[in-house]
């Protein structure tokens, strides 16, 4: 393990997954471009409510679709050795073939978090720094839990655009 900064635990993606076998019931790691996240497991209902929206609306649209597109939610990982991460996204789109003993993917084409107070720097900042780097990506989706607002950012060949998707409550 080495360490690129006194505040926070680095470490390669092989040693970060033998460490998993040791983690506390009450806690959810994911390792974040070589660092590594503690978090408390658990989130309000509404987090859990949007992503469950989500996952019904992306499988209706997505159903009958070519390309065998599936979607998967909070207990299923992204796992790249390229960007030395391994994260549980809120949502994640998968296409393609996907073997039976999978656990993890390396090849989302989209990903999506929902943002709390506690997560939007994280979801915001750092997981889009490792997200973009990922080849099969095509659209990043940050909800904001507490406010009718989504932003969306697409690949746009190399580059990305982004568009803000604002919602009235009723």
């Amino acid at each position: 393990m080495s360490r690129r900064s006194d505040r926070y635990d680095y470490m390669a993606l092989d040693d970060f997954e033998d460490l998993l076998a040791d983690r506390p019931r009450d806690e959810r790691w994911e390792l974040l471009d070589g660092r590594v996240v503690k978090m408390m497991v658990g989130a309000r209902w509404e987090h859990h409510l949007i992503v469950q929206n989500l996952v019904v609306g992306l499988r209706g649209r997505l159903a009958g679709r070519p390309g065998g597109c599936r979607v998967f939610s909070e207990t299923f990982f992204l796992k790249s050795k390229a960007v030395e991460s391994f994260l549980l996204p809120d949502v994640m789109v998968r296409c393609g073939p996907i073997p039976s003993d999978a656990t993890s993917f390396d090849d989302p084409v989209v990903l999506v978090e929902v943002m709390s107070p506690g997560s939007v720097t994280r979801d915001r900042v750092e997981k889009w720094n490792v997200y973009r780097r990922l080849a099969s990506l095509q659209h990043y989706v940050l909800v904001d839990r507490d406010q009718a607002s989504i932003d969306v950012f697409d690949r746009a060949g190399e580059a990305w655009a982004s568009r803000r998707i604002l919602e009235t409550l009723i």
